[in-house]
């Protein structure tokens, strides 16, 4: 009897995952029918954001936005439902949850440290730089919550020498960095900005490491009090639920939580945007069903095709797609179901092991993320023009 309802237990807890990934894909699949567009919209347009920037609601707006803008959706609502996700799998991580799928920041037990660096770097960029901002230019301020700051941690561990020391750097490196890049490269030549954005966190975070290189006090860790360790998530056996799982936790993996709790709450927290307005997420276009289609296929294409990688190595940048070359092939050449499969096949097949093989050639002192987010450069110049020949874009 015992032993009969510790395994309907077992059962109800490995269900629970699987019972939310069917319901975050019925409402999309109910999203993209068109049966909700319909509505009246019941939230400030994109377009209203950006006419208002010098009201305090509309630039909490663009700066809560810029959390969940790694991932194109630039919502207050995707971050607020990615930073909720991911304090949830942080939690169950933390405790030695069952249910607590991929183990967030890849159980190194460091989210509270880098979400803060991130949010200090985010904070400290928009109020350096955010009188670049106007109805009509949008700057890349975003960049510091994913790249140098959450980096700093991971490469050097806890404390709030650390994580200062990485929010900072990623306010005066990457921030103007990207900024530059986009207005005087992007722009004049065409290029999609997320080329700029990339470019920008790979330059500011090369910048970054060799000074802390240079000046290693600034990066001495603190002493670690006894604490119990994070408990990891059971060995994966690459079976269709762990593929269901890996797809989901790709979307969450540019802020460098790799969890499928942080996805979800990102994912349903820009469906609702959408509900409430579909010209609110995804910089007011109206696709963001499209590029959700093109980034769940680009994950899910990447998993499969890399999923022997994924089994050797225990982790691999399927991701990069997701944040890269399938939003910006939407941008530049529309939300057909061509552009949907080239870019995500393409970007699947490309940006992973282009990120591998430069991550691999950088010294210990620098994260390997400079890689993967070189790769999403390169890989988006080469492949958005080869859709653009194929649909017949510029």
């Amino acid at each position: 009897m015992e032993h009969s309802f510790e395994s309907a237990s077992r059962s109800a807890r490995n269900g629970t995952l699987t019972g939310l990934l069917l319901l975050s894909l019925a409402i999309t699949l109910t999203v993209i029918s068109g049966k909700l567009l319909a509505l009246e919209a019941l939230w400030p347009s994109y377009a209203d954001m950006m006419e208002n920037l010098h009201h305090p609601a509309a630039w909490w707006r663009w700066v809560v936005g810029d959390i969940s803008e790694v991932a194109f959706y630039k919502h207050e609502f995707a971050s607020i439902g990615l930073l909720a996700g991911a304090g949830l799998g942080w939690w169950a991580n933390h405790t030695g949850q069952r249910w607590q799928g991929f183990a967030i920041c890849y159980g190194t037990g460091l989210w509270p440290w880098v979400v803060t660096s991130s949010l200090l770097g985010l904070g400290l960029g928009n109020l350096i730089w955010g009188w670049t901002l106007s109805a009509t230019e949008w700057q890349p301020t975003f960049v510091a919550f994913v790249s140098l700051p959450a980096a700093t941690v991971l490469l050097f561990g806890r404390g709030w020498r650390i994580a200062v020391t990485g929010a900072v750097m990623g306010a005066l490196l990457v921030t103007p960095l990207c900024l530059l890049i986009v207005k005087y490269v992007c722009t004049p030549l065409a290029l999609p900005v997320v080329i700029g954005n990339v470019s920008g966190m790979a330059i500011g975070s090369v910048i970054g490491f060799l000074v802390c290189k240079g000046f290693p006090v600034l990066v001495r860790p603190a002493p670690r009090l006894a604490e119990p360790k994070p408990t990891p998530a059971c060995t994966p056996d690459h079976g269709i639920r762990w593929t269901l799982r890996r797809i989901l936790a790709d979307f969450s993996e540019a802020p460098f939580f790799g969890n499928e709790w942080a996805s979800l709450g990102l994912v349903l927290g820009a469906l609702l945007a959408l509900l409430l307005n579909p010209a609110s997420p995804f910089y007011g276009s109206g696709w963001l069903p499209q590029l959700l289609a093109a980034q769940t296929l680009a994950s899910a294409l990447g998993v499969l095709i890399w999923r022997r990688q994924w089994i050797a190595r225990g982790w691999y940048p399927t991701y990069i797609p997701v944040v890269s070359v399938a939003p910006a092939a939407i941008l530049v050449h529309g939300g057909s179901w061509t552009v949907i499969a080239l870019s995500a096949l393409l970007g699947a097949l490309l940006a992973p092991p282009l990120a591998v093989a430069i991550s691999q050639r950088l010294p210990p002192y620098m994260h390997g993320y400079i890689g993967n987010v070189v790769s999403m450069a390169v890989s988006t110049l080469l492949i958005l023009p080869v859709i653009g020949l194929v649909v017949g874009g510029h």
